[in-house]
């Protein structure tokens, strides 16, 4: 081989590498066993995001991904949030995936009739977000959320709905989030709601709302089980329904309720005290909130479950006319 010859194989050999090393860095995948979750904070460019990737080993070199968004033609800041990153991947995916595509979202489902420990329970098990408040204690929390407001119970205070945000996000902004929403919806129920109704502050509106909310689901009976329970309590006789009950019994709650159940004095027993139990019993719907704001205007004392799978109620205004129901839709006699 002449000199002339190897100095040009030589030349070809140095271009090929330098071709091929960054072409390397930005095309070819790097395995890191497991997937991973980069956080975009905001302001942070594809400069931020190489070094983050690089010092946790995620990438060959921060200069992959820099030359990758270059080729890429997005060097621009990058939409803050969380984005999950497969386990083997390479910095042209990277770059491809948190410029075409906003952060990855956590979508959680708060359902109406709730209690705040189911509510508690679903967010502490949602992989995609960070759990700051784990370990706190309700009173603990309803501090952080609002310490003016005084609650030390937090049955009731958060709004039940499909909430989204960027996975990674705090629990804590999930909680403030529902809060808000709920003071949001009772205040309007509260300043929409008829005259002469007998509650004394937004909270006892919010405590017949939870009670409505599990009493019934169908949407023409809500406002006649708002009524019943309004004439209930203008006429001073005891509300005398079994979702307070079975709250106040807590992890006693089997299934059945005795009664044993129905004769034990705890504050939530509506059967024993008269008024309203002294705390919402679950998280109220919009229209359970509206149905306590603006009850039917019939006279009814009573109802009862027809106990048809259409989930409505036959209401009466007496007590021989209750009897009658009981008998025809819960005991099947004529």
């Amino acid at each position: 081989m002449s000199r002339k010859t190897a100095y040009l194989l030589a030349i070809s050999m140095i271009a090929a590498l330098l071709v091929s090393v960054p072409a390397a860095l930005v095309f070819v995948p790097k395995n890191n066993g497991v997937p991973y979750r980069l956080t975009v904070e905001k302001g942070q460019g594809f400069a931020a995001v190489g070094r983050q990737l690089a010092e946790k080993e995620q990438v060959f070199s921060r200069w992959g991904v820099l030359l990758a968004a270059y080729l890429n033609g997005t060097q621009n800041q990058l939409a803050p949030g969380s984005y999950r990153l497969p386990a083997r991947v390479s910095a042209w995916e990277i770059v491809r995936r948190l410029s075409s595509a906003g952060p990855d979202m956590v979508r959680i489902q708060i359902v109406e009739g709730m209690r705040f420990a189911q509510m508690r329970r679903i967010i502490n098990q949602t992989a995609d977000l960070k759990h700051d408040t784990a370990g706190w204690s309700d009173e603990k929390l309803l501090k952080e959320i609002d310490p003016e407001a005084g609650y030390t119970r937090a049955e009731g205070l958060f709004a039940p709905d499909s909430y989204e945000l960027d996975a990674g996000s705090s629990d804590l902004q999930l909680y403030k989030l529902a809060y808000r929403t709920m003071q949001k919806n009772l205040n309007q129920a509260w300043e929409e709601r008829q005259s002469g109704l007998p509650y004394k502050t937004p909270y006892e509106l919010l405590t017949m709302a939870s009670i409505i909310e599990k009493e019934t689901a169908h949407e023409e009976d809500r406002a006649n089980v708002a009524a019943v329970f309004v004439n209930r309590l203008n006429q001073g006789m005891r509300l005398q329904t079994d979702p307070t009950v079975i709250y106040g019994m807590g992890s006693a709650y089997n299934g059945r309720i005795r009664k044993a159940d129905l004769r034990r004095d705890t504050p939530y027993n509506t059967y024993i005290n008269k008024g309203l139990p002294p705390t919402p019993i679950a998280l109220p719907g919009e229209a359970a909130l509206q149905a306590a704001a603006h009850p039917s205007g019939a006279d009814y004392l009573y109802f009862v479950s027809r106990m048809d799978n259409t989930g409505k109620s036959e209401f009466s205004r007496t007590l021989d006319e209750h009897n009658a129901n009981v008998r025809r839709y819960i005991l099947k006699r004529p």
